[in-house]
């Protein structure tokens, strides 16, 4: 009973820690946004709903939460070398899991605004509205690989060297 007690403080404690983390990044890249956009966090927020969409967001929210949550198990389970193994393993897919949503994103932002360009008529009237559709599609196909690989490539990074670390050097992340 008392294995089950503390498994379950463990996981309440490593998902609070995952999501503080997952919060706090969100802060400091708005942050870094605003400052670098010159632009309210209202008008950050929509571009990002916008052009990323509420899909793209909320899997990538997701993904990372689960990367998040395996580094710091990775980093708690020092004395058990097959836990933290099992740990690195789901961090790592989560991570490559950002970077197959990133391009599945782009390929369905291609897709979409071909689909659109091919099901309209393309008349000097109305070559204005094609195009605003097709740049809006291609814009969600390449701003999801501007985020998402990036964001895939630090993960897998923090995980590999949190992993690799010295047992001497684990503690605090």
């Amino acid at each position: 009973m008392f294995g089950r007690l503390r498994t379950a403080e463990l996981t309440i404690s490593h998902g609070s820690q995952a999501a503080s983390f997952l919060l706090g990044g969100l802060v400091l890249v708005t942050a870094g946004a605003v400052s670098f956009l010159s632009y309210d966090v209202s008008a950050v927020t929509e571009w990002a709903f916008e052009v990323l969409g509420v899909g793209f967001l909320t899997l990538l929210g997701l993904l990372l939460f689960v990367a998040l949550y395996s580094l710091i198990s990775v980093n708690n389970t020092v004395e058990d070398p097959e836990r933290r193994e099992y740990w690195y393993s789901i961090g790592m897919q989560a991570a490559n899991g950002v970077t197959t949503l990133a391009l599945t994103f782009t390929l369905l932002g291609i897709s979409l605004g071909i689909g659109s360009l091919a099901a309209q008529e393309l008349t000097p009237d109305t070559v204005q509205k094609v195009i605003r559709d097709l740049t809006a599609n291609f814009s969600l196909a390449f701003m999801t690989t501007v985020v998402g690989l990036p964001v895939s490539a630090v993960m897998r990074a923090l995980l590999v060297i949190t992993f690799k670390k010295p047992s001497a050097d684990h503690g605090s992340l």
